[in-house]
């Protein structure tokens, strides 16, 4: 017999690893804004939840991360490039 409020579904084995999912969202967000900073985070948190996927779901999400914290590091150093071959950055505010 089962107690009231609880079901099968819910239990904590069928959970996704909050840091997968976390590393996963960092690494979608750092392609459009922080690049530099959500990258390396995506990486680090997907490292991690790769190493707590044997107990927890979310190997996949994890891995995910990782590959596109790669990219939004990458993103940076290209865009970098590209702005240093423009003759570097500059602030003009005025007319």
């Amino acid at each position: 017999m089962t107690s009231y409020g609880s079901s099968p579904a819910a239990s904590s084995g069928s959970r996704t690893n909050g840091m997968a999912i976390a590393s996963l969202v960092c690494g979608i967000v750092g392609l459009f804004l922080l690049n530099i900073v959500l990258g390396p985070l995506a990486i680090v948190f997907g490292a991690v939840a790769r190493r707590q996927a044997a107990g927890r779901n979310g190997g996949g999400m994890a891995k995910a991360g990782i590959i596109l914290g790669i990219v939004d590091v990458v993103l940076w150093l290209v865009l970098l490039a590209v702005a240093a071959s423009n003759g570097g950055f500059s602030w003009y505010v005025g007319g």
